[in-house]
């Protein structure tokens, strides 16, 4: 960041002109422009805007004919679907119809206007074509932003399922064509552009005073007065009147003209100025974007917020907020059904401490003064094809444009470094002979179970031991999980505890659904959860919780409150609760349908579904029913997005706490089919059994060979000493609810239909006694004359792919199943592809021959690579595995289930192990893409020796060096949650002797 002396230069001689571009998602943008250019204009220069915003935005604040507007829409922002959440895929759609498909003319027709106008310097917030414009007419330019439109973009590509990736590369492209960003507080990673100058909060300022205000609104000052501001009332929001607090008064933005509100509502008008209202406020309730949030922070007035779902610029202004004390986050529920007081009164307990500067419009006109006057700031002077980054996935991960060689700058960091990075933990090492009698961690008494002497287990325990303690003033960001969890549990009362790792992904993969003998090794990082049973009356509630079960008036009744630990790295709330009526109708459970529905309504809480959903799983299939509150705390180290099985973790562990909390005896295998019950039905993610059962019935070092036919545990086969397993996190998020993942699954139960269809079709023809001549479905009778009826009578009968041998597919099957087929096309032919878990999309066209060959030649790759391992150790086996690590992941690649990154990390491994340099000899043999693809990670085999890990230690530089994204390496591995058990802890009474 440079000095503030250095920003402000001579007035330039003459007016200079600017063209400032201005995006087109919502006012918000507008508004900070304003004060930029109002100071711009207050310089004495010319300031053209571009832009999409009503004329009164401008004009309200600047009456000068050195101001020009101009009235053109270059690209769309977020779509949103209401006022809380954006239409993913719309909002690609729209742009690629704005931006993409126009592109050329837009290009020409600013390149012709940018010089008819002669601008000195072109200004984006945060356009990005207008960058590649100045460009091509030969002009300077300059962005002032917070966010940038790649880094939103590169989520809604994963839910889109990369059909529209080239829009990502073409956004951060245009802006690479940018001399210089100049960076707002509250801001993303954008690495796209490779200098960035620092500057204050840009805050509109204020016309009137406090009590100006409420005086021509005729509100006294004994009245306490929120503001309702969510950039637009839609309709359909009907606000009541009990919804306040007594002696409340509450200010409507942008409420409808018919509209009509009770007697303690005010609507404000259209042209009412927003920052006036705001100041004279004595909290804010809305949703967060960059105006509102700095007008807080400016103004001191607490801000009650509730979370837009899928907009990562969010969390980053959220966590700003919170550090200084304005913020308070509501429920979405909450706020429709009118349980604001609790947040109210919490927001009047803040006291904002934002001292910074709030000058920012006055410092950026003054840098982009001396900038358009010829004063060069950057440090780096490269050209936009070289200067080229990467774009963001989930606001966290690096999605790479392949062959790109450029490493991001040292400013740029991951959110993990900006929110604090996940520390290292020690190889996971197992000590079952530890003492019952003496274990205690902390101001714990361990009653039940053993530790197993697992570090994480004890780090676990001691935070556990902690977490109503006072909190170091370093750690803010993590202090709501904290007070939420020590608001919740009863310390008097037992605690029980379990542990679940993730899983790497040997061999199997995606042919576990298809029913695949599988191979997946326990990893050392696990999830840890903590479940405590009271009775509702002695129950500790959120104030929210409470007031809610209080406005019912029905007295106590059971509660589920859940804490997630880290959800601020994945934008998700840290805290969930839910009445456990919530989950009956009537006297019934409710359906899984119901279940998926009412978790879905918010997308920033939808992950609670993979923990309460293991409450309502149990009510289901074993006839549960829970009388008690439960209280649960969720503290994973299995990192999201990564192909490790986080999800499955979490599923496994939260169902093993509930189980031991209530005295339920449920077998590791039986409680891993009943967590798949959770992810198929509830969240709705269309994944095998492996994961489960792997997470709960693995054991350490050990690989878990595993028939998917549903699942059947065959051995716990143990890796020879001489080889080691290493998992290389690509940093490309992916997910098994991603839409390539469901419709490679797709593909492979059509292709089995197609193939047992075809085998009833030979069987009909071959019991008919046709001989000699081809039949209607071009196969010989001859081919059927030695067993062929028995064969063909179990394949029109198959149930997994997986049972149908290879050369059987080659010989009968391949030439009968198309390279791909419309939904439409295949639901006319067959009706239905007999899969539970998926739906056809009828306008979707599926990839089906490679599905379907996958899983048939992996279930042989699986079976010959669990033979090997008991070879003698040789080189030769070491590179037979290997080989088969690369056939599983170059099939992968054919269904359509690779990604840049993770194909980058195997090129590195096989270089590794080609070297024939006469210093170093190759000890890794082989890689592949592992779980369901897409990005996530690679597994690795090698020699376990000193020189296999200062190989993987080089290829993790060398991504590095080519992507900007440093790997994480899984090496390691821990038992599984059946293994673990279950610890039942007590708080020791202070008076206890020692």
């Amino acid at each position: 960041m440079r000095d503030e002396k250095e920003i402000r230069g001579s007035s330039p001689t003459k007016p200079l002109v600017f063209a400032y571009y201005v995006t087109g998602h919502g006012f918000g943008h507008a508004t900070r422009v304003v004060e930029v250019v109002r100071h711009l204009i207050t310089f004495g220069h010319v300031v053209h805007v571009v832009t999409g915003a009503p004329d009164f935005v401008y004009t309200s604040e600047v009456q000068s004919p050195n101001l020009h507007l101009r009235k053109v829409l270059l690209d769309c922002g977020a779509v949103q679907a209401d006022a809380l959440t954006v239409d993913r895929l719309a909002s690609l759609e729209k742009y690629s119809e704005t931006a993409v498909v126009p592109r050329e003319s837009i290009l020409a027709t600013e390149v012709k206007w940018l010089n008819s106008i002669k601008a000195d310097l072109v200004v984006s917030d945060v356009v990005p074509v207008a960058c590649r414009a100045a460009a091509d007419a030969g002009i300077r330019s300059v962005c002032v932003t917070n966010f940038s439109w790649d880094f939103i973009y590169a989520e809604y590509v994963m839910a889109a399922g990369y059909h529209h990736r080239s829009i990502i590369w073409q956004i951060a492209d245009d802006y690479s064509h940018c001399e210089f960003l100049i960076r707002l507080p509250g801001y993303c990673p954008m690495p796209a552009f490779r200098d960035v100058i620092d500057v204050p909060l840009v805050v509109r300022r204020i016309h009137r005073s406090r009590a100006e205000v409420r005086k021509a609104l005729g509100i006294g000052e004994d009245v306490k007065v929120v503001i309702f501001n969510f950039g637009g009332q839609p309709a359909g929001w009907h606000l009541k009147e009990e919804w306040l607090p007594a002696g409340w008064m509450c200010l409507v933005c942008g409420a409808s003209d018919n509209q009509e509100f009770p007697s303690n509502y005010i609507k404000l008008s259209k042209d009412a100025y927003t920052p006036d209202m705001i100041a004279a406020s004595d909290c804010m309730l809305g949703k967060i974007g960059y105006g509102t949030f700095s007008e807080a922070l400016a103004y001191k007035v607490p801000f009650v917020f509730v979370r837009r779902d899928y907009f990562n610029e969010e969390p980053f202004l959220r966590n700003m907020l919170e550090y200084y004390q304005c913020g308070v986050e509501m429920i979405r529920r909450d706020l429709f059904t009118g349980h604001w007081k609790p947040y109210l009164e919490r927001a009047l307990s803040l006291k904002p401490s934002y001292e910074g500067g709030i000058n920012g419009g006055e410092v950026a006109a003054g840098i982009l003064q001396d900038t358009a006057a010829g004063k060069i700031y950057t440090s780096h002077k490269l050209s936009g094809v070289r200067r080229l980054s990467d774009a963001i996935v989930l606001g966290y991960q690096l999605q790479r444009a392949f062959g790109r060689d450029i490493s991001v700058p040292d400013w740029y960091a991951l959110a993990e470094n900006e929110l604090g990075l996940r520390p290292s933990q020690p190889s996971i090492e197992t000590n079952e002979k530890s003492s019952l009698s003496e274990s205690s961690i902390g101001s714990f008494e361990i009653l039940h179970g053993n530790r197993l002497n697992l570090p994480d287990t004890v780090s676990f325990l001691k935070t556990l031991a902690g977490l109503d303690q006072a909190v170091d003033s370093s750690e803010k960001r993590l202090q709501r999980e904290r007070v939420a969890v020590a608001g919740v549990f009863n310390w008097e009362e037992d605690i029980f505890v379990t542990r679940a790792p993730g899983r790497l992904d040997v061999m199997g993969g995606i042919a576990d659904y298809s029913g695949s003998l599988v191979l997946q090794m326990p990893i050392r990082e696990a999830c840890h959860v903590a479940v405590q049973r009271n009775h509702p009356s002695k129950h500790k509630l959120w104030k929210h919780a409470l007031a809610r079960q209080q406005a019912k008036g029905l007295g106590p009744s059971p509660v589920v409150q859940i804490v997630s630990f880290g959800s601020e790295l994945s934008n998700r709330a840290p805290t969930y609760d839910m009445e456990l009526s919530d989950m009956m109708d009537g006297e019934v459970p409710i359906t899984y349908e119901k279940a998926r529905a009412f978790f879905a309504q918010d997308p920033a809480q939808k992950w609670a579904a993979y923990i309460a959903g293991t409450i309502l799983v149990l009510m289901i299939e074993l006839g549960v029913r829970f009388s008690d509150s439960i209280s649960i705390l969720v503290s994973s180290a299995v990192p999201e997005g990564k192909g490790v099985s986080s999800s499955a973790a979490v599923e496994v562990a939260t169902m093993s706490a509930i189980a031991a909390a209530h005295g339920l005896n449920i077998g590791p295998r039986d409680l891993a089919l009943l967590c798949q019950k959770v992810e198929n039905c509830i969240v709705g993610a269309p994944c095998g059994v492996m994961d489960q059962m792997t997470s709960a019935c693995g054991e350490a070092n050990k690989l878990l060979a595993m028939v998917c036919q549903p699942a059947e545990v065959k051995e716990l086969v143990s890796i020879p000493s001489h080889i080691r397993l290493w998992g290389i996190d690509s940093g490309i998020r992916h997910s098994i609810g991603g839409a390539d993942y469901g419709s490679v699954r797709i593909g492979a139960f059509m292709g089995r239909k197609i193939i047992k269809s075809s085998a009833s079709a030979h069987l009909s023809f071959s019991k008919a006694g046709a001989s000699g001549n081809e039949n209607a479905n071009g196969v010989y009778s001859d081919d059927f004359e030695e067993h062929g009826i028995g064969l063909l009578e179990a394949e029109a009968s198959l149930d997994y792919l997986c049972n149908l041998p290879p050369h059987r597919f080659e010989a009968v099957y391949t030439k009968k199943l198309p390279e791909s087929m419309i939904g439409q096309d295949f639901l006319d032919q067959f009706i239905d592809h007999n899969d539970p878990v998926t739906v056809i999309d009828s306008k979707r066209k599926y990839v089906v021959k490679a599905p379907t060959r996958h899983p048939i030649y992996e279930n042989f790759r699986v079976k010959a690579f669990k033979t090997l391992l008991t070879a003698s150790s040789t080189d030769e086996q070491l590179t037979a595995l290997g080989e088969l690590l690369y056939q599983c992941h170059y099939s992968y690649n054919e269904c359509g289930l690779g990604s840049d990154g993770t194909e980058r990390l195997v090129k590195l491994v096989q270089e590794k192990q080609h070297c024939k340099s006469s210093s170093e000899n190759g000890t890794l043999f082989g890689a592949k893409i592992t779980g369901g693809g897409s990005g996530g990670s690679v597994c690795v085999i090698g020699r376990n020796c000193l020189q296999s890990s200062e190989q993987i230690l080089e290829i993790k530089q060398r991504y590095k060096e080519a992507t900007g994204y440093l790997p994480y390496v899984f090496e390691g591995s821990s038992p599984g949650a059946g293994k673990f058990g279950y610890l039942k802890i007590r708080r020791r009474s202070q008076n206890a002797h020692n």
